[in-house]
């Protein structure tokens, strides 16, 4: 996988391996087709750091996001170091909202895939009758719509929506997922994702739907988050999606 960006030497190994690790999150979400252009976020939380967190440079995209052109920012998304890239402290106001409130949140992802979006426009939201929407049972948040997501007012009405989920539905907008590393909030987006577009072509298919019983649901959910929690389950998963996107398009950087 592309290491090949040289460590500058004011920056720590440790901080360094995250942005490694961010940056190719940047790039999958470009090579799954889930960028929203230069817009949304992912941002991760620096390690042993109280209030210091990675985002992407505004303005770029998510292709020429690179380790070294990362920014710190604070969370309401002010810069804090003295990279020639300015960060987008609106759009950073969900993300800093999360990481300040919730200490097993270190990586958030917000998207507005065709498919998210969509679901987040019914008001039934997300079924949980597929492969993919049974492990999401119990992990889903909503919060309603109220314009774009620039005034700290909202902040604490976003967090009572959230509680102690994982998935924010934006309703009429999009999602937002968080999850303890990069690894496990890509494979949480990802498993999101799936069941969008699984539901969508459901309800374009017509028909009536197999529904799963809530004890399987739970089921479902409960392995998952089981899975994902004590192996090394989504770090593989990660791992085997860089390098396919690497081998498919070449090194990142």
């Amino acid at each position: 996988m592309s290491n090949s960006v040289n460590r500058p030497t004011h920056i720590s190994e440790e901080e360094w391996a995250l942005r490694v690790k961010l940056a190719h999150c940047y790039h999958l979400i470009d090579f799954f087709g889930w960028t929203e252009t230069i817009f949304n976020h992912i941002s991760a939380r620096l390690p042993h750091i109280e209030g210091e967190y990675l985002v992407n440079p505004f303005g770029l995209n998510y292709t020429e996001i690179t380790p070294e052109n990362l920014i710190k920012v604070d969370v309401n998304g002010h810069k804090l170091d003295d990279s020639p890239y300015d960060g987008n402290p609106a759009g950073f106001a969900l993300h800093g909202a999360i990481h300040a409130a919730r200490e097993d949140v270190h990586c958030v992802i917000h998207t507005h895939t065709n498919e998210v979006s969509a679901i987040a426009m019914k008001k039934q939201g997300f079924t949980h009758d597929s492969f993919y929407g049974a492990q999401l049972y119990g992990r889903v948040a909503y919060h309603a719509f109220e314009g774009i997501t620039l005034f700290e007012d909202e902040k604490g009405r976003m967090l009572e929506s959230l509680g102690q989920k994982h998935i924010l539905v934006l309703r009429n907008h999009g999602i937002a997922v968080g999850e303890f590393d990069i690894e496990r909030t890509f494979f949480l987006l990802w498993t999101t994702q799936r069941a969008a577009e699984i539901q969508v072509t459901s309800g374009a298919l017509g028909g009536e739907d197999v529904l799963l019983e809530q004890n399987i649901r739970e089921k479902c959910a409960d392995l998952t988050q089981m899975l994902i929690k004590d192996s090394g389950f989504a770090d593989k998963f990660y791992n085997a999606m860089v390098r396919k996107m690497e081998a498919e398009k070449g090194p990142c950087w």
